[in-house]
């Protein structure tokens, strides 16, 4: 709707000045909007599910046995819309970092080159980082194989990276990640397909994305040129892959099963999905990432091996 701002008369010509609804919100808060537009979702989908848990209970034949389902459809509730307070206060603070814009960065495929030699984050097909850590589960084995496969996404070719987790030998994740590197020397993510698996059956999903598909975007998941406060994306499919680094330091030392390593570059990385959470990830030159600390279980990943 067009909104009259002022009449004037210049030189006998009737001048009339308005402006419209859009031009009056001008610039707007593209990051603290989609702050907003998701939690609405969040709250939705938690109201949405107890309505369903409270329909199943309603199908409870024994009385006592109803009463506790719909105690606990609103405990869940409780819960959930408490999660979604949590990304909502994230993402708010994950904004005055990152600032108002959009986040739509522009991929030209011209800009990027075959090889992934950053040296924090070298990624030579045919070699096999393993890791190794003691969890609440059990033994952690996890392998990352860079494989000679590549795929195309928004018009780049990635290199493609094999993922999997064992616990106690028991495969957990399989994961494809797709990495391209720019001729700036940034490694960027351009998307993976995870798979959370229970015995031999796929349970999950969740995290999967292609950068350009449905309004997910590519991240850089290591920098050319790291400096210490640098905060990014290293992914983003909006309630569904929201990762975040910051630089902390390009000078640490970390000493792990496959050596002792000097002036590390150290990272801290969060997410929107998952707010408590919270590691820090060390990288060698050379190497590669050396060591992964989650702060919160106080559990550590540490590089066993690499073959080549």
């Amino acid at each position: 709707m067009l909104n009259l701002r002022r009449i004037s008369l210049v030189g006998g010509t009737l001048i009339v000045c308005m402006a419209t609804g859009a031009a009056a919100k001008s610039n707007p808060d593209a990051c603290k909007a989609t702050t907003s537009h998701a939690f609405d979702a969040c709250k939705s989908g938690a109201h949405s599910d107890k309505s369903l848990a409270s329909g199943k209970c309603d199908n409870v034949p024994d009385p006592v046995t109803r009463k506790a389902c719909v105690q606990q459809a609103a405990s869940d509730l409780k819960d959930a819309l408490q999660s979604c307070s949590d990304a909502r206060d994230f993402r708010k603070a994950a904004c005055t970092r990152l600032g108002r814009d959009p986040y739509s960065p522009v991929i030209d495929p011209a800009n990027f080159v075959a090889t992934i030699d950053n040296p924090f984050m070298t990624l030579t097909p045919g070699t096999t980082f393993i890791y190794e850590g003691q969890t609440a589960e059990g033994l952690e084995h996890n392998e990352v194989f860079v494989t000679h496969n590549t795929k195309v996404i928004d018009g780049v070719t990635c290199v493609e990276v094999l993922d999997t987790v064992k616990i106690n030998n028991d495969l957990t994740e399989q994961t494809l990640d797709w990495f391209a590197q720019d001729t700036d020397g940034n490694v960027w993510y351009f998307g993976e397909n995870s798979e959370e698996l229970a015995g031999s059956l796929v349970v999950s999903l969740s995290g999967s994305f292609q950068g350009g598909v449905d309004g997910a975007a590519p991240g850089i998941v290591m920098k050319a040129h790291p400096a210490v406060g640098d905060f990014y994306r290293q992914e983003f499919d909006l309630d569904n892959a929201e990762d975040l680094a910051e630089v902390l330091s390009l000078n640490e030392s970390a000493t792990v099963a496959a050596g002792s390593f000097d002036h590390c570059l150290e990272t801290e990385e969060t997410e929107a999905l998952d707010p408590g959470a919270l590691e820090h990830k060390f990288y060698a030159a050379g190497t590669g990432n050396v060591l992964v600390l989650d702060l919160v279980s106080g559990e550590r990943l540490e590089l066993v091996q690499v073959t080549h």
